[in-house]
């Protein structure tokens, strides 16, 4: 059943549509999943009821502003570089805030896919104490030749084929959720965007997951992360794309599934 919080965002009040997944699971591990640049909480479908069913854990699951049936952007807000961290270190925190949601006595699971995955990194190095483990799917460290090339690709394909309508299931407003991601993917000083230096402070358990055809981003993408984080455990899916939970469900959940039941009750 969706349910709506409501949090101080960009100077205004925005509503956050979120769902919870088995609350009755109390005492169970709680992940937290956070969608893609162009996802919602819809758009998971019913992957994340699957991860839970199979983890035996309870699930929040909800869209972030602009994107499904959240606030969508104000018609003069553009998002900046840090578009990613300002998820990450604001809106997150505000949320939990909002559900009464205490980290310091319940550490959280992440699950993260693309930008959500990013802002799952980035959460985890600044709340080093508060993150159970993560797991990030299809995350970007930095900006690649060929992310960008894609996200041209999808520009071109909003403006010429029925992209918007098919996004409109899914958003309230699609033209919010796809320019706030498509323009500051594309903007020129974006390129020089990384998290690199940043992540090396996550200390929680961290399982990064990438499929080897990916057309969003390459291998070095966990690669990266292996570098920085050297706890991090690595999937290379061969035959998949940019979207393991679609691509190839049943090995995610089983990675998913035995990476947080051998971590659970870790420290960080």
């Amino acid at each position: 059943m969706i349910r709506w919080a409501e949090i101080d965002w960009a100077g205004r009040r925005v509503r956050i549509e979120h769902d919870w997944i088995a609350p009755e699971r109390a005492g169970s591990p709680l992940i937290v999943f956070l969608h893609e640049g162009l996802g919602s909480l819809a758009m998971w479908k019913d992957f994340p009821q699957q991860l839970c069913d199979a983890v035996s854990c309870r699930g929040l699951v909800y869209s972030r502003p602009g994107y499904g049936r959240s606030t969508p952007r104000s018609a003069e807000e553009s998002w900046d570089l840090d578009f990613m961290h300002r998820q990450a270190h604001d809106v997150l925190p505000a949320l939990l805030h909002a559900l009464a949601i205490d980290t310091r006595s319940e550490r959280l699971w992440l699950f993260g896919h693309s930008d959500g995955g990013s802002i799952a990194l980035l959460h985890a190095a600044r709340f080093t104490q508060e993150i159970a483990g993560a797991i990030v799917v299809a995350p970007h460290i930095v900006v690649e030749d060929l992310s960008v090339e894609s996200i041209a690709k999808a520009r071109e394909a909003y403006l010429s084929t029925d992209l918007r309508q098919r996004l409109a299931r899914y958003h309230d407003d699609p033209d919010s959720a796809f320019w706030g991601w498509n323009d500051i993917w594309l903007h020129p000083p974006f390129r020089a965007w990384s998290i690199e230096d940043e992540i090396a402070a996550i200390r929680c358990p961290l399982l990064a997951v990438q499929g080897v055809d990916d057309e969003y981003g390459t291998l070095e993408q966990i690669r990266g992360i292996a570098r920085r984080v050297p706890h991090a455990k690595l999937l290379e899916l061969p035959q998949c794309g940019h979207s393991p939970h679609r691509d190839q469900p049943e090995r995610l959940i089983q990675a998913v599934t035995d990476f947080v039941h051998r971590h659970q009750g870790d420290t960080p």
